[in-house]
Formats: structure tokens, C-alpha cells, sequence
């Protein structure tokens, strides 16, 4: 099982670690971001997971609301709670089916990275020997989710401002949770202050792979946004529905790769956090110039 190298203490004699410029920092997340993209075109069969994750996900929710409408009526006081708690239950499972599957693509991605040849089972093995801090950290984010709902509904707009601040803090804050959780063997909380304290070294490195990451799936879903329109102009309504069907599908696959290079880019830039090393073909020698006397 892989470990982060751990950062070498600074001595006295030992010169100081240079501070990277915004722009470097930005060309660097750009950097993550190519070596993401390069270890999904090598290990194309980590979009299943993913997928995976969608069809339960989905067949949860989709057994929720069925479940709702025909055994509870909105006035009453049993159904009140029997919906919430039913919520709850949903926002875990969705959690934790959400979190496996991408702690299995991170420990494919980490193997790839360092080298190794992975398979699905591979990714697989590493989620399911992280069960249980998995588990605890969709606890933890399940509630956090079910306070915030609350929240914008309880105190209506006020409401929603303060749940959407909180939540984009905590989305970035957590960033790097996932990674920490499963290679490092801590538990949520002291991941959440290990992520934090990560991502403020490599907060411009985080966002020039996000953005990059970002930039390139908004561009790639653009053109399908004219295949309705050619459909329509070839064969009217029926053509627009075909048009349509065609984007529908086009946009999930893009959603599916998006969703697979992320966890690919958090696991680069959580590699890079700790051992100063890009990996898969970019030079090891990179951040040297930050950290002249190693790491």
C-alpha cells in the first residue's frame, strides 16, 4: 500500500522553501491536470465506477420518492418524520456509494502514478479495505448536508445565502479528505485538518487543476448543444427529440469521464502535496526549485 514521503523538517542550515508565484502555481494544477486526462486515457475502464455509483445512487433516490408518495400524505405528522428520516437514510447511502467508488478510482489512480498497472478490482480492493473511515465520513457528510438543508429551509433566503457560503467552505476545505482517508489510515476529523492544511499549500495548484479540469469539460459539451438544432432542421420535432436524446447521452458519457479525471486530479494533487512529484512522465525534479533541500 502506497504512503505519502514525509516532508523533510527544515534545519536552520538548510535553505528556506522558495514561494511559488500565482501564474507557477497555475501552470503546475494545469500540469495535474494533464496528468489526470493521461491516466484516464491509460485506464479508460475507471469511468464504470462512476457509472456504477450513478445507477445505485439514482436507484435509491428514484425508491425514496416512490416510496414517499405512496405511503405518506403531506399533512401528516407521521409522514413529517418518516420523511426525514428517510432522507437521512438516503443522504448516507448516497454519501457513502458516492465516496467507494471514488476511493476505488483514487487507488487505481495512486498505483498508475506511481508506476503500478491497475485494474478495476485493484481500485476496488483499496475502498473496500477504507469501509469503515468511508463510512464515517459519509456520516459526517450526510449530516453536514442535512444541517444546510435545514438551514435554507428553516431561515429562507438569509438562509440559503448562509447554507451556500457554508457548504462552498466546507466543499473546499474537504477537497482533499478522500485521498487522506484512504492513504493515511486517519479518521474524518483529523482528515478534514489534514486536507485543510494541505490545501493551503497548494491552494493555486488546486485551483489552476480545477479550472483547467473545468474548462476543458465546458468546452467539449458546447458542440452538442447544436446537434438539437441540426436535428430539428433536418427533421423537425422529430429530429429536435433525436437531437436531444443524442446531447442527453453525449453529456452523461462527458459527465462520467468529468467525474473520473476529478477523483484522478484530487489523487495527483494530494500526491503532489505530500512528495513534491508529479508523476507519469513529468519530470520528479519539478519542485525542487521550491524545495531545494528535498522534501
Amino acid at each position: 500500500m502506497w504512503a505519502p514521503t514525509p516532508t523533510v523538517p527544515s534545519s536552520p542550515y538548510s535553505p528556506a522553501p522558495r514561494k511559488l508565484g500565482f501564474l507557477e502555481r497555475l501552470r503546475i494544477g494545469w500540469q495535474l491536470t494533464k496528468v489526470s486526462l493521461g491516466v484516464l486515457r491509460k485506464e479508460k475502464g475507471l469511468i464504470l465506477l462512476p457509472f456504477l455509483s450513478l445507477l445505485i445512487t439514482g436507484a435509491v433516490w428514484i425508491l425514496f420518492f416512490i416510496t414517499i408518495f405512496f405511503l405518506t400524505a403531506p399533512s401528516d405528522v407521521f409522514g413529517f418524520w418518516l420523511f426525514y428520516v428517510g432522507l437521512a437514510i438516503v443522504y448516507f447511502v448516497t454519501f457513502f456509494v458516492s465516496i467507494y467508488f471514488n476511493a476505488a478510482v483514487m487507488g487505481a489512480a495512486m498505483i498508475r502514478l506511481n508506476g503500478g498497472d491497475p485494474t478495476i478490482s485493484d481500485g476496488l480492493k483499496v475502498a473496500r479495505q477504507n469501509i469503515r473511515r468511508i463510512a464515517g465520513w459519509a456520516l459526517v457528510t450526510a449530516t453536514v448536508g442535512l444541517i444546510l438543508r435545514a438551514i435554507a429551509e428553516r431561515f429562507g433566503f438569509i438562509g440559503r445565502i448562509i447554507a451556500g457560503a457554508f457548504g462552498a467552505a466546507w466543499g473546499i476545505i474537504t477537497y482533499l479528505v478522500v485521498p487522506v482517508l484512504i492513504f493515511e489510515k486517519i479518521g474524518p476529523w483529523a482528515a478534514v485538518k489534514r486536507s485543510g492544511s494541505l490545501l493551503r499549500q497548494t491552494w493555486g495548484e488546486a485551483a489552476g487543476g480545477y479550472l483547467s479540469l473545468g474548462g476543458i469539460i465546458v468546452l467539449l459539451a458546447l458542440p452538442a448543444l447544436l446537434v438539437p438544432l441540426l436535428g430539428f432542421a433536418l427533421g423537425g420535432v422529430v429530429g429536435l427529440a433525436i437531437g436531444l436524446g443524442i446531447a442527453v447521452v453525449y453529456w452523461l458519457i462527458l459527465g462520467l469521464v468529468g467525474s473520473a479525471a476529478q477523483s484522478i486530479l484530487v489523487t495527483a494533487l494530494y500526491r503532489y502535496a505530500t512528495t513534491g512529484k508529479l508523476g507519469f512522465g513529468f519530470p520528479e525534479n519539478l519542485f525542487a526549485a521550491r524545495y531545494p533541500s528535498g522534501r
